[in-house]
């Protein structure tokens, strides 16, 4: 998508010390006095809450800090991806040129990766909001994937970064396709486990979209087919623009290149998904990545929120360009603390939060790419087979609460 190059003024941009689209923590519907116990194998209630105090402090730090250097880095990263997408597609009138295509293809990717990590995931976040600028304000931002915005922030910004890693909460704990922790009910399908991940890999856009189209609740019973059906309207109009987009408009530009074109624009949008997906499955599910649950969390303190951000996320190391392609959720971690504030201050902060893990006896789980992807390959294969009777019998997040029941 040509990224609109309008509103990028460089006026000064207002404060966002008063910003806050941040989750809240679980509340239980039918026992709100009943304490959770997330995180008391840890911490007491008391360190938990100093635990908060820390981390809300540094978060209004940022929020006070925040600015025209933040406004301008935004801005510098949707120009240079505009710029980007455009190369890519002018190069695609060089298919006889077979560097030139090759380039194309390169420039497109990168572009794609760019729209889809760090501007759009971040922008939609609503972590660019308090500049009230409305091409990069999170109600109004569409990006360039075939699932609309609208349903991937139900089901991302709130389902998933409310309930964390909470069985029955956040749907997405192996996204309904494969089998990426103990707790998880093993079925003969999961054999398939590695073959189930590598074809997600390959086409994620649409495994967001379908994901998003929550069909769970019509299996359920929770919604009917016409209740689904509205409110997945915008759902094959935004599949129907990506589409004519990547594989007729712009092949058709390009006349007697259509079909180079069309393999161009097929190629970059796989780089981008192949990218997507390894960065999101190594932010959430390598080997010491907790899951909890859903009794354990309710009624949950701001300290315990925070807790289970940290226990269930991780981190890629990397160099600054490796964050940048990321959308820095290469600090998977501090994205989850903090998931509105912007990703480029991640970095900053990462230092701080680890030094705060490691003096309340937190994992910091952090590693390089081919690390955290190998945790990720070795828990696919393993947990794709059937569990042993003993483990089968009471899952870890059980297990976890009977210890503290004891």
């Amino acid at each position: 998508m040509l990224t609109t190059l309008l509103n990028i003024g460089k006026g000064p941009v207002p404060s966002a010390s008063d910003h806050d689209e941040r989750p809240r923590p679980l509340v239980s519907e039918t026992d709100p006095e009943r304490r959770a116990t997330v995180g008391l194998d840890r911490l007491t209630y008391e360190q938990l809450d100093e635990l908060a105090v820390e981390l809300d402090a540094i978060r209004q730090r940022v929020l006070d800090d925040l600015g025209q250097e933040d406004a301008d880095y935004i801005r510098r990263v949707v120009k240079v991806q505009s710029g980007l997408e455009i190369a890519g597609r002018a190069l695609m009138f060089l298919p006889f040129i077979p560097p030139a295509w090759l380039a194309g293809v390169a420039s497109l990717s990168l572009s794609k990766i760019l729209d889809n990590m760090e501007i759009g995931h971040n922008v939609m976040h609503g972590q660019y909001d308090w500049m009230n600028d409305p091409a990069l304000n999170s109600k109004q931002f569409e990006w360039d994937i075939v699932g609309p915005a609208a349903g991937w922030k139900m089901t991302h910004n709130y389902e998933h970064h409310t309930f964390t890693n909470i069985h029955g909460k956040d749907r997405d704990i192996g996204y309904g396709l494969v089998r990426i922790d103990e707790d998880q009910p093993w079925h003969p399908v999961y054999l398939a486990n590695p073959v189930l991940a590598f074809g997600l890999m390959f086409i994620f856009e649409w495994g967001v979209m379908l994901h998003d189209l929550e069909l769970d609740k019509l299996q359920s019973g929770e919604e009917t087919w016409e209740q689904v059906k509205a409110r997945n309207a915008g759902t094959l109009r935004k599949i129907r623009r990506q589409v004519v987009k990547d594989y007729v408009l712009f092949p058709a530009l390009t006349g007697p290149f259509f079909l180079s074109t069309l393999a161009g624009n097929f190629s970059a949008n796989i780089v981008r998904n192949i990218w997507a997906f390894n960065v999101i499955f190594c932010g959430h599910f390598p080997a010491d990545v907790e899951t909890f649950s859903e009794e354990s969390a309710e009624n949950e303190s701001r300290g315990q929120w925070y807790l289970r951000q940290v226990l269930g996320s991780a981190n890629i190391s990397g160099s600054k360009v490796f964050h940048i392609l990321t959308g820095n959720l290469s600090h998977q971690i501090e994205h989850h603390l903090f998931p509105d504030i912007p990703s480029r201050r991640y970095p900053q902060i990462a230092p701080e939060i680890r030094e705060i893990c490691d003096r309340y006896g937190l994992t910091y789980n952090t590693g390089s790419l081919g690390k955290q992807i190998g945790s990720v390959a070795k828990k696919l294969f393993t947990l794709g087979l059937p569990p042993r009777k003993d483990a089968a019998a009471t899952p870890a997040a059980a297990r976890r609460d009977d210890d503290l029941a004891a």
